[in-house]
């Protein structure tokens, strides 16, 4: 997926993946961390197998609603997005008015 949206080797993915992909890795990663609870899973191995299971249903649960996450375009890179935010809070501050008392 780096290859295929060029983003740059010493950058994490999610900077760059729709809130869809990170929102199922987080479902994902929460249903492993309840089954683990549940089940009581104490080993590497059960909670890795445990992990697969529950990604592998979530990408299935995505494939069936019509979504394909290796087609899905990349997001805008999230620190482009944070300096041009930064940026633009910089200057609407200077560029407030004062406004006049009324009285």
């Amino acid at each position: 997926m780096k290859a295929k949206w060029k983003v740059p080797e010493s950058r994490p993915l999610a900077d760059f993946a729709p809130t869809i992909i990170l929102k199922a890795k987080d479902f994902a990663a929460e249903i492993t961390i309840f089954n683990s609870k549940e089940k009581n899973l104490n080993t590497e191995a059960r909670i890795s197998d445990e992990h697969v299971i529950n990604n592998k249903t979530v990408r299935k649960t995505l494939l069936e609603r019509g979504i394909k996450p290796e087609n899905l375009e990349p997001e805008e890179d999230i620190k482009k997005l944070e300096r041009r935010l930064s940026t633009d809070t910089k200057k609407s501050l200077t560029k407030t008015k004062v406004l006049k008392n009324s009285d």
